[in-house]
């Protein structure tokens, strides 16, 4: 299991709205911001991308992953 990092409430937000907008391709989507930034030289927005990619995979998972209470 890869662990997740969510630094604030806008990946959520980023998440969700890629989610409504692009259904099952959302995680394409993030890949695909997240390469534009890369090739523009935008690290912090790359990182932004490849987490977002990462949450809507969590998202879209129905699987249980770690604890649960």
């Amino acid at each position: 299991m890869v662990p997740l990092f969510i630094a604030d409430r806008d990946m959520f937000a980023d998440a969700t709205l890629l989610l409504d907008h692009f259904g099952p391709r959302a995680g394409e989507e993030a890949r695909a911001r997240a390469n534009a930034a890369r090739a523009s030289d935008n690290v912090l927005r790359f990182c932004h991308w490849r987490q977002i990619e990462r949450l809507v995979g969590h998202l879209e998972t129905r699987e249980v992953e770690g604890t649960v209470h």
